[in-house]
């Protein structure tokens, strides 16, 4: 990819949080990674783990809607304010913007947000995307940020969106349960019944799975733009093919053909 190209990381909650909290040496990981983007290229950052920075705070029963919302809400802040703490050290800055789905299918809203980020981008400053879980009902009980970053992606022209999850790519059948499985390293189109497979998820903070991917991924070959699953415990596949050029593992979905 050329320099300065415009791309979107999302991050899952799974990666962010650890024993009911954030993980601060995968976030020190991550901060790192990001700064190192940002010399070569335009980022934008999809952060979940607001439920889990606000949780020990307050302890309340997560399957509750409202104090989801609660814990939300006091842990929106603690992360971006966690985020800038550990940028500070390689002189990067971020802001945060709170979006909801009905802020895409608003021209204007949209428009808005857009002008936003042009500006922070413009002056080297991290915009950190989260959905208003405060306010987002429906994110909360059914949605996911891969399908929040898949439209960040579409929206505010990024060339790329960088998926990074405890799913390291997209396999032609369910690693965990065959031994067998073969990682997909290059995908052009995703087949109409993968949509549809049930899919299971089981750790406590978290919403997506792999289908919400292929949802994001489908979104976003539709609209000729790319995107890459890649693990977010290890970055050394991410890193190799964004500062490398080394396609080495992680699933990339492209309509281009070599």
């Amino acid at each position: 990819m050329e320099k300065r190209c415009r791309v979107v990381v999302k991050v899952g909650t799974h990666v962010l949080s650890e024993q009911n909290r954030l993980s601060k040496s995968r976030m020190l990981n991550l901060v790192e990674f990001l700064a190192s983007l940002m010399d070569r290229y335009e980022v934008i950052l999809v952060s979940s783990a607001a439920v889990a920075a606000g949780y020990p705070m307050l302890k309340l029963d997560k399957n509750r809607l409202h104090n989801r919302q609660a814990i939300a809400a006091i842990g929106q802040p603690q992360l971006i304010a966690t985020y800038n703490r550990k940028l500070e050290k390689y002189g990067k800055v971020a802001a945060q913007l709170l979006l909801t789905a009905d802020d895409f299918d608003s021209r204007k809203r949209s428009y808005h947000a857009k002008c936003t980020i042009e500006t922070l981008l413009k002056h080297g400053i991290l915009p950190i995307i989260n959905e208003n879980d405060a306010t987002a009902t429906e994110e909360l009980v059914f949605g996911d940020n891969d399908q929040l970053s898949a439209r960040v992606a579409h929206y505010f022209d990024a060339q790329l969106l960088i998926l990074l999850s405890d799913i390291d790519g997209y396999y032609d059948k369910d690693p965990n349960k065959n031994s067998d499985a073969v990682m997909k390293k290059i995908v052009h189109k995703i087949d109409p019944e993968d949509l549809e497979v049930a899919d299971e998820v089981s750790f406590v903070f978290a919403t997506g799975g792999i289908v919400t991917k292929l949802k994001a991924a489908d979104f976003l070959l539709k609209r000729k733009r790319d995107m890459f699953i890649a693990s977010g415990f290890d970055l050394s596949d991410i890193k190799s093919y964004m500062f490398d050029g080394v396609h080495k593992g992680g699933t990339l979905f492209t309509t281009e053909h070599s």
